[in-house]
């Protein structure tokens, strides 16, 4: 589940933390509640809902946004082919279903992009637009392939993540020394360091999302391939690319926004694979302008 919800300034539009039953499992969500046209977003691969607080806050009162929690809600074993998905696409169709979402204005990034793709194209969910913020839609000859984790070109490296702290200085301090993380917003870094770590029970900090958990979700990547379903995915989609995006060579951001019957590309300047949490005014910018 997501660390307890903490908001700094209490004049800001705050989310509340609510848990979504759709029958098989429960979702945990931040909600900021409006009468506007429903909003969902959804994080990337080890991430959390909060990291999308500098994105949301700007739209919230326009939208009524929801972002759904995909780390903890199953169980998963990398090491047994990880958590497909395939099975988090249907999950959020069922999230949008039980909370009677109507032509849902949906926005994912990196996994979240790609699990998007999959509701749409093969599990019914009709999304009135949908924005793709380098969706992780990898070279079709990686699906079917039965990688161990070691070989896993990102679930080798998340599954050996440092995951121990003595407190919120020691993390930061190593946080910023990472390459990931040199171009984040830094509210967007608190955030992280806030919501992304918790209590490990014996006086220090670990990370909200296990490695192998993380590692799972990598692998998961693999089972189902997403491109023969972008012809299905019928409602305008923007995607977008970090102009120093990590993935240039290996996912054709272009490529997938010709596959679908409304697609369109658009690169993000100064930005890498991490595009909200390096500019997340930006990001509501283009959001916004696209789904008004």
């Amino acid at each position: 589940m997501m660390p307890e919800a903490e908001t700094k300034n209490p004049t800001e539009p705050a989310p509340v933390e609510t848990v979504v039953d759709i029958g098989e499992t429960r979702i945990a969500c931040l909600h900021y509640e409006s009468a506007g046209p429903p909003l969902v977003l959804l994080h990337a691969t080890g991430f959390n809902p909060w990291l999308w607080h500098p994105v949301a806050r700007q739209l919230a009162g326009t939208y009524n946004i929801f972002c759904p929690y995909f780390c903890d809600h199953r169980g998963s074993d990398p090491y047994d082919g990880g958590l497909s998905w395939a099975l988090l696409a249907g999950d959020l169709a069922e999230f949008c279903r039980v909370l009677d979402l109507s032509a849902p204005l949906l926005a994912g990034h990196s996994m979240g992009g790609a699990v998007m793709v999959i509701a749409a194209g093969e599990f019914g969910l009709a999304p009135g637009r949908m924005l793709l913020i380098e969706p992780i839609l990898l070279p079709r000859q990686f699906y079917g392939l039965e990688l161990r984790v070691e070989d896993h070109p990102l679930a080798g490296k998340s599954i050996k993540r440092r995951n121990g702290w003595q407190d919120v200085q020691e993390a930061r301090t190593y946080l910023k020394s990472k390459e990931l993380f040199r171009r984040w917003d830094e509210e967007v870094l608190d955030l992280y360091v806030t919501h992304g770590l918790r209590g490990d029970g014996s006086g220090g900090l670990e990370l909200a999302c296990h490695p192998k958990r993380e590692a799972a979700l990598f692998m998961g990547g693999l089972r189902r391939d997403p491109w023969p379903l972008l012809r299905e995915v019928s409602s305008p989609t923007l995607v977008l690319e970090g102009e120093l995006t990590e993935n240039k060579g290996l996912i054709d951001f272009r490529a997938a926004a010709a596959a679908m019957p409304f697609g369109i590309w658009q690169e993000v300047p100064g930005t890498g694979h991490l595009i909200p949490m390096e500019a997340p005014r930006e990001t509501a910018r283009l959001m916004h302008g696209f789904f008004m």
